[in-house]
Parts: structure tokens; sequence; C-alpha cells
């Protein structure tokens, strides 16, 4: 049987002007061949709220300061199980949407493991992400942007920073 560790989370849906959502390419410590796509986010600390949580985690992740309030309600929320660096969670988290113009990510403010586990970061179109074959998190990525009003394909060349 196996015993999860309880998690919440807030993530960020942050969505430039080309309609490309920013995601990270991360691998597991514990299995550094497993490696995915996901959006900027992560747990909440004791008594934080998923709105402040979601924005104190972009500014650690790319930079991006805002008030919490700016994100708004959550667009989305799931629980998900997986594994990392050895450890079970069942993680319960809420999404939420910003759209910006555009953003250069800082990721100086990353903590040891975000260091340690995260490989780069990338702007991806939705149709992109189900084109390339790649793992990403959540799965209903695609079509939960799609819902919100994202166009599938542009112009846009999928650079990444």
């Amino acid at each position: 049987m196996t015993v999860y560790t309880p998690r919440r989370a807030a993530r960020v849906l942050l969505v430039d002007a080309a309609g490309r959502v920013l995601l990270f390419e991360g691998f597991d410590p514990a299995r550094p061949g497993h490696r995915y796509w996901f959006t900027p986010g992560g747990g909440l600390d004791p008594a934080e709220s998923p709105a402040a949580g979601a924005a104190r985690e972009l500014a650690e992740e790319t930079g991006l300061r805002l008030d919490p309030a700016e994100l708004g309600d959550p667009v989305w929320s799931d629980t998900t199980e997986f594994t990392f660096d050895g450890t079970w969670y069942r993680q319960t988290q809420d999404f939420f949407l910003l759209r910006v113009e555009s953003w250069e990510v800082d990721t100086a403010g990353f903590n040891d493991i975000e260091q340690r586990s995260i490989a780069g970061h990338r702007w991806w179109l939705p149709d992109e992400l189900v084109a390339s074959g790649e793992r990403f998190y959540p799965a209903e990525l695609p079509v939960l942007l799609t819902r919100l009003g994202q166009p599938t394909t542009a112009g846009a060349d999928g650079a990444t920073c």
C-alpha cells in the first residue's frame, strides 16, 4: 500500500500575447531520466491562501511580482498523485490564469531543489505541446488552455528562453 504525503499547491498558467504558456522542464532527482514540462507554482506554506502561494511561487520562479488579488479566482482545480525524490504525494492544486504581453523569465529565485531539478523553460502553444510527444502536466493542459480561450496555433516561433 502506497502512503501519500498530502500537499496543497497553487500553479499559474502564465500566457503571453502570442497565446503561449510558460512551462518549466523538470525531472525527478530520484529518476533523472523521467523528464516532463510543468507550470510555475508549487506547495503552499501553512495557512497560505492559494492566490498568495501562486503569487509567491511566480515571483520565485519567474521574477514576476504581483499582488495575489491580480490573479483573481482559480480557473481549474484538481488532485494528482505523484512521486518526487522518493516521496509519494497526493496534491490538491488550484490553477490561476495570468495573461501578460510578454515576460523575460528570471530564475534567480529558484530554491535548492528547483536548481537541481529544473533544466530549462519554454513558451508553448497548446498544439505544440500535443504534437511534441513530450510529457507535460497537467495532461489536460492543452484542452484547458483552449477552453480558456487560448489560440491553439499561431505564427509564434516557440523559441526557448
